[in-house]
């Protein structure tokens, strides 16, 4: 406890706590938004990383850093931040800069959508064959119909095009106006109805709570600064009983994606995608990586990951209609 409180006890140090209290950050983003040396706050964050009051996760030549998750580190650390002042000068401009970060980094991977929005499908080649892909994604749905899907960052449209044949409306969000203009022309086209297409943000779902007995986010996660956050949003969009799936890459090394692709993150481990899951509500129920054949090392795996919503809706009366939900 006292090392953890000596770790803590220094002002950028406290200020790297409030900081954090916002979700994962790098080594990068942090230095550009305290305004101090890369060696320094490096320092910093190595001994709270030490005292257990933050976590360190390293993605290829990136670290991302978090508060911890888990101990008494971690119920320090949000006894600390809950003590903060957040009216405190330096913590609002940490937060001003924290934004101008992050809607930097969001302006970069919306150039990148509208650039890339026609030739998205040759883009997909980097990893293991889509057919296979998409045979697991209905393979890991089954075969019941779905009542109402939402597909989040739903590009060309394919995901509608590949689950919507089950479902009896379905919903498709995406920030990029040209993503949807693709998809719309493309749904059009195949002549798929009762598909919806909104302008939104992954972290603000422009849809009613509760609506959706299967939401999807395909290969979404990895542009994102927050993909924890992205997660528990879209659960808050799970009907009782609903399921999340999620489709993305396990960790790689190919850096490249950084620059040529904007990719935030290069993939992700088992254990986190899960983790998040259970911190919003869910039940994790399925795991699956798809390897490309022959391990070739150009080629990325594709992880596939399920989670339920644990509430259940009975059939039994009740004078309260919030007993209907258990």
């Amino acid at each position: 406890m006292l090392g953890a409180l000596r770790a803590a006890g220094e002002p950028t140090r406290l200020r790297l706590l409030a900081l954090l209290a916002n979700g994962e950050l790098n080594v990068t983003d942090i230095t550009e938004i305290l305004g101090q040396s890369q060696p320094r706050i490096s320092r910093h964050l190595k001994l709270m990383t030490g005292a257990g009051l933050i976590e360190r996760q390293r993605e290829g030549s990136w670290a991302f850093f978090r508060l911890a998750q888990d101990g008494p580190g971690a119920m320090l650390a949000d006894a600390i931040v809950s003590r903060l002042d957040r009216n405190e000068a330096s913590l609002v401009r940490d937060r001003e800069r924290l934004n101008e970060v992050r809607s930097a980094r969001a302006e970069e991977a919306a150039a990148y959508f509208r650039d890339h929005a026609n030739d998205w499908a040759k883009i997909r080649a980097l990893h293991v064959e889509e057919a296979a892909v998409e045979a697991a994604i209905r393979e890991a749905i089954g075969e019941r119909p779905v009542r109402a899907l939402l597909d989040i960052g739903t590009g060309t449209g394919r995901i509608i095009e590949v689950v919507g044949t089950q479902a009896e409306r379905a919903t498709g969000v995406d920030l990029s106006l040209d993503m949807l203009a693709v998809a719309r022309a493309h749904l059009s086209k195949i002549g798929l109805s009762r598909v919806q297409l909104r302008q939104g943000d992954v972290y603000a779902l422009p849809v009613q709570p509760q609506s959706f007995d299967l939401v999807i986010i395909h290969q979404v996660l990895h542009f994102l600064d927050e993909p924890g956050r992205a997660i528990r949003e879209a659960s808050r969009a799970l009907a009782p009983g609903g399921r999340l799936l999620v489709v993305d890459f396990a960790p790689h090394d190919l850096e490249f994606l950084r620059e040529a692709h904007a990719h935030r993150r290069l993939g992700f481990q088992t254990e986190t995608v899960e983790q998040w899951m259970k911190q919003a509500g869910l039940k994790p129920e399925l795991h699956r990586d798809l390897a490309p054949p022959g391990g070739a090392k150009d080629k990325l795996t594709v992880s596939i990951w399920m989670g339920r919503d644990p509430r259940v809706v009975t059939d039994l009366p009740a004078t309260d209609p919030n007993l209907a939900v258990a």
